[in-house]
């Protein structure tokens, strides 16, 4: 099975273009941002409910609990959002009706009927954003395989990007890192 492209910086700007024409721009931002920067799978994202997310008094947590009931196997972890994240949250926030604000137990992301995601229906609209964009290869992965990617590119411990991403394995986390031939050229400059 082919793996979903990882995106570079220039093709992700694209993709955050085209979604800022788009009606939801707001809601579909927020979903590639929690995929990329915070290393969320499609289930995680689209189970997301505002408590996870806001304080009671409306501060963006700096950290979430992923709970095991939305977790694949089960197993709840925590995760922790960069300053850059958590400004995306408050920006999404801010383009919230305050309606939605205040149940703190309502989803994170609505469909257009006013209900939660699906994880099924949140991967299709994740496609069609990067269809729109003429990405081919791309999928609802393609922002989970950035996030492990440039973690492992900028140093950090493998051991630590397998906890966030949450992979119980080494050998898994390994499988979603992306080796292009900048990267190797790189590499052999440093001899």
């Amino acid at each position: 099975m082919r793996q979903a492209r990882v995106l570079t910086d220039p093709k992700f700007k694209r993709l955050l273009a085209v979604v800022a024409q788009r009606k939801h721009a707001a809601r579909d931002r927020i979903a590639l941002m929690l995929s990329h920067l915070a290393g969320l799978r499609v289930g995680e994202i689209a189970g997301l409910i505002m408590r996870d997310v806001f304080e009671t008094n409306g501060e963006v947590r700096e950290q979430l609990r992923v709970r095991g009931s939305i977790a694949k196997g089960g197993h709840e972890r925590v995760v922790f959002m960069s300053e850059r994240l958590r400004k995306e949250i408050t920006r999404y926030h801010n383009a919230l009706p305050d309606i939605a604000l205040r149940d703190a137990g309502a989803p994170l992301l609505m469909t257009q009927k006013r209900t939660a995601f699906s994880p099924n229906t949140l991967c299709q609209l994740m496609g069609q954003l990067y269809r729109a964009t003429g990405l081919d290869g791309t999928s609802s992965y393609s922002g989970r395989r950035w996030f492990i990617t440039q973690l492992a590119h900028s140093g950090v411990s493998p051991k630590v990007i397998m906890v966030l991403a949450g992979h119980r394995n080494l050998t898994t986390t390994q499988r979603y890192i992306d080796v292009r031939d900048d990267m190797m050229r790189a590499a052999v400059e440093l001899l």
